[in-house]
Order: C-alpha cells, then sequence, then structure tokens
C-alpha cells in the first residue's frame, strides 16, 4: 500500500490550530486505480505549494481501490482555495464518474499535535461514513 508521507509545505504559527481534512475515495473498478491514482498526484503537487498548507500525507490501496488524503490547514478558507483552484478543481471534476463513493471530515488540532495520525484519521473517517449512511450529521470531534 504506497503511502505519500506527511510533507510539511508552510511551517505552522505556534499555539495556533490546525484545521484538518481526512477523506476517503473508492473508485468503481480497477481499471479506474491507475487514472485516479496519476491524478491525484498533480493535486498532491498542488498541495505541497499551497498557501496556508501544514501539512499532508495520501494513501492509496490501489487492489482495494480506496485512496485516503489527510491533510492540515491554517485555516477553512485556506482548505477552500486549495480545492476551488486548478488543478484540484479539474481533478475532482473529471474523476467524479470513476468514484463509487466518498467520505469526508473536518476537526481542529493544536499545531503542536502536527503530523495527524492515521489511525485517529481513519477512525473519524469510519464515524463519518456511519453518520452519513444514517443521515446523521456526525460526531464533531
Amino acid at each position: 500500500m504506497p503511502t505519500l508521507p506527511w510533507v510539511t509545505p508552510n511551517p505552522a504559527r505556534p499555539d495556533t490550530h490546525a484545521f484538518v481534512m481526512a477523506s476517503r475515495f473508492e473508485v468503481r473498478s480497477l481499471k479506474d486505480v491507475p487514472r485516479f491514482f496519476l491524478k491525484s498526484l498533480s493535486a498532491w503537487g498542488q498541495v505541497r505549494k499551497a498557501p496556508g498548507a501544514l501539512g499532508a500525507s495520501l494513501e492509496a490501496r490501489p487492489f482495494g481501490k480506496v485512496f485516503y488524503t489527510l491533510s492540515a490547514w491554517e485555516s477553512r478558507d485556506a482548505l477552500h482555495t486549495y480545492a476551488r483552484t486548478d488543478p484540484h478543481k479539474s481533478v475532482m471534476t473529471g474523476l467524479r464518474s470513476t468514484m463509487r463513493g466518498s467520505t469526508f471530515t473536518f476537526w481542529e488540532v493544536p499545531v503542536d499535535r502536527l503530523p495527524i495520525d492515521w489511525g485517529d484519521a481513519k477512525r473519524r473517517i469510519e464515524d463519518q461514513a456511519r453518520a452519513d449512511a444514517t443521515g446523521g450529521r456526525g460526531a464533531a470531534h
């Protein structure tokens, strides 16, 4: 399972909080895996230069058709600006037809708790997926 390790594009200001996003994407078939992975690398390159990005990691489970992302931002606005900017915006729009499903979860942590632990992130993703499946908003973390 290839994992792109946590990178720190911008230093965090001491005694502040990071806005964290974790996501899980599942593609429809194994034939969609290479395209999704290659496209995700362009978004990965973008996050490494994005204003406000405090850290990011990507885990691919190609034979399971699943991809996880984990990122920390200086603010919700910094994350949203990244998401609305190309290449990320075009990549996500272009990959919609290959997606079986996706889950997103968000929380805040003190910056001294970066990098985020993958185990914690995946538990939060699972909690959010369960809440989404039952129509709930999910537990706030």
